[in-house]
């Protein structure tokens, strides 16, 4: 899979990204990071990319020409149309299923705005999905680029390890994964839960399950919401409401 992010500051992506488990997979060849600075594409001598919006007010507006030049020069590039994603807080929230979905793609370009933004027109020319990764602003497009990139990078065949490690991650089937644990047994007067010692492996699947419903229920009751429990796992959360659960110990 090919990673293509217009931006005025390749530098910080190529750091942020070439380093860790997706650095190792850029290594193998299981996916590429190409950074595109947008200043490459500036209509003036002096490379400047941005200008006073119409109508004033605070700030400067990244240019339309320069963004469009950038886009279309790695459409030309790719040899297609690909889909291209601009990084703004008014966009559709980023989710493990838009991550999914995105990982199916042979190509992504990430636009990162700068500044008060891009100018409209260049938005309405290129780009195909508006992204945010929350609800709060930031000072440029490429901490969310970079954010998306390494959560869908991570589901691309041969990136981890272990192959199984995504399939009961948190927001997975809309579940928070549940605690894990590892040596020492006993940390500070904490013990392992017993369960996980015991060797009995459905009891230790059955209480995953239940951690992982009961996180779900405690943090984030608004993605129980989102789907629908079986009827063991509704009659679990009745319990959990009442506070009568009990999970496997041995």
């Amino acid at each position: 899979m090919k990673f293509h992010v217009l931006t005025l500051f390749p530098d910080m992506v190529e750091n942020g990204l070439h380093t860790s488990i997706i650095g190792r997979g850029i290594e193998k060849g299981l996916l590429s990071v190409e950074t595109v600075n947008i200043r490459d594409f500036s209509e003036n001598k002096h490379n400047r990319v941005d200008d006073y919006p119409y109508g004033g007010g605070a700030g400067m507006v990244m240019q339309a020409g320069p963004v469009c030049k950038a886009c279309r020069h790695v459409e030309e590039k790719i040899g297609k149309k690909a889909r291209v994603l601009y990084m703004t807080p008014q966009g559709r929230v980023f989710s493990q299923a838009m991550a999914e979905e995105l990982a199916k793609e042979e190509d992504l370009i990430f636009l990162c705005g700068h500044y008060e933004g891009i100018d409209e027109r260049a938005l309405e020319q290129v780009v195909t999905d508006e992204v945010s990764i929350g609800d709060y602003v930031l000072t440029g497009g490429e901490l969310p680029a970079m954010v998306m990139i390494d959560s869908i990078a991570r589901l691309l065949p041969g990136v981890l390890h272990n192959a199984d490690s995504t399939g009961s991650e948190s927001h997975q089937n809309d579940r928070l994964e549940y605690p894990q644990y590892t040596r020492p047994e006993l940390f500070e007067g904490k013990a392992v839960p017993p369960v996980l010692l015991s060797g009995h492996h459905a009891n230790i699947e059955k209480w995953r399950a239940q951690q992982s419903l009961k996180r779900t229920w405690e943090r984030r009751p608004d993605l129980l919401s989102k789907t629908e429990l079986t009827e063991e796992e509704r009659l679990f959360v009745e319990k959990l409401e009442k506070g009568l659960a009990k999970e496997e110990t041995s």
